[in-house]
C-alpha cells in the first residue's frame, strides 16, 4: 500500500502523519484499531493474522 493511503487511513483514526515512517504510521493504526502493533517487526510468519490489512507489506 503507498504511503498516500496510508495517511488516508490514519487520518481517519485521527493520526497526524507528518514525517512518520511508513512502518511507524502503520504501527500506529494498528494500535488506534486496539490490534497488535507488528508491522514490520519480523513477526509476519508468526502473528496469526492471515486476513490483515498490511499483510503483503508486512517483514
Amino acid at each position: 500500500m503507498k504511503l498516500d493511503q496510508i495517511k488516508v487511513i490514519a487520518a481517519q483514526h485521527g493520526i497526524k502523519a507528518g514525517k512518520m515512517k511508513k512502518a511507524d504510521l502503520v504501527r500506529a493504526i494498528q494500535q488506534a484499531e486496539k490490534n497488535d502493533s507488528c508491522f514490520d517487526t519480523g513477526q509476519a510468519g508468526s502473528c496469526g493474522q492471515d486476513a490483515c490489512l498490511w499483510r503483503e507489506d508486512c517483514g
